[in-house]
This record gives structure tokens, sequence and C-alpha cells, in this order.
């Protein structure tokens, strides 16, 4: 079995772990989805003998997770770490001017959490388009260049909410590109296995 046919079954389960993971419980699924897709990506870049195709999506994952850290850093610094929940268990809230004047002074330390992890998802998501537009280059499979501009976009827009969505239907596109990866590369495109 060649590299880019594991690669296309690889890929595939793997971003289906990664959507439904994602949904159901973002827990064992989206991890073994995640490691499928790393060795699907790995098994391209090989094939096609161009590793800016893995690099490029290990920054994208290094940048997502570095996201992710931001945020939580940044919430846990505003509250005063874990003593925040023993507080807000023990206030009373009584009506809706209450329950402003105790999330206030918070207020401006997680939208400042949420710009900066937005930030570091945009920047992320530059490095799958590339990974992406990389593997629609050697593959012919045009379905990567489309997820991955439609993933840039996705990130772009989540500042506004509707980036969620636009992020669910890229995930669905990136299980179709995977699934429509060819058995082996283009004549014109291969360079080594």
């Amino acid at each position: 079995m060649s590299k880019l046919r594991k690669a296309k079954i690889l890929g595939g389960i793997g971003a289906l772990l990664m959507l439904i993971g994602g949904i159901a419980s973002p827990g064992l699924g989206c991890l073994l989805g995640l490691i499928l897709l790393f060795v699907a990506i790995k098994y391209i870049a090989d094939t096609t003998s161009d590793e800016s195709i893995f690099d490029n999506y290990l920054m994208h994952f290094i940048l997502t997770i570095l996201a992710v850290i931001a945020v939580v850093l940044i919430f846990f610094y505003s509250v005063g770490g874990l003593t925040f929940f023993s507080l807000l268990e023990e206030t009373e809230f009584t009506d809706a001017q209450s329950v402003y004047d105790f999330f206030e002074p918070y207020i401006g330390w997680w939208i400042l959490a949420l710009v900066v992890g937005w930030v570091f998802i945009v920047i992320s998501a530059i490095y799958l388009k590339k990974s992406y537009e990389s593997i629609a280059e050697h593959t012919n499979v045009s379905m990567f260049k489309t997820t991955g501009k439609i993933y840039f976009i996705g990130a772009i827009l989540l500042i506004v909410i509707v980036g969620i969505l636009i992020l669910f239907i890229a995930k669905i596109l990136e299980i179709v590109a995977f699934f429509s990866l060819p058995e082996e590369l283009p004549k014109k495109a291969e360079v080594g296995k």
C-alpha cells in the first residue's frame, strides 16, 4: 500500500474523528484524530518530498495550542487563579446589576484573552492554508486549497462568532479532501516516495 493511499485513509478517518470528537466529546476521539492527521500529513510530505507541508502543519498545531494556553493563562491571571470559583460560589446574585458588578473588573482581561487567542488562531490558519495549498499543488486535489481558504476565512470571522460555522464547514471539506486523495501522485507531480 502506497504512503499516499495510507494518507488518504488515515487523514480521512482522522479528520472525521476530529469533527465527531469535537462535537461529541473533545477527548479521546480528537486526540486519536489528531494523531492520524499528523501521520497522514507526514506521509504526504514524504511522498511529495516537500517537507514544508509537514512543517507548516506543525506550526499550525503549535500556534493553536499557544492560543489555548494564552487564553487560559490570561483568564486565570485576571481572576486570581482557582480562588475565583470559590468566590463565584459564595456570591449571591440577586439581579442583573449584581451580576454586572461582580464580573465588571474581569471583562477587559477576558476581551484581551479572546483577542490574543484569536490572533494566534488567525496566524495558525495561515500555516494550515500554506500546508493545504502545497498538498493541492502536488496531488491535484483542489479541495485542499478550498479547505485551507475556508479555514482561514473562518478563523478571521471567529471574532464575530459566525466563524464557528465556517470552521465547521472547513472541517467537513477537510474530510472530503483527504478521501479525494489519489492512490499515487499525478505523473507531472511525482517526485519521490
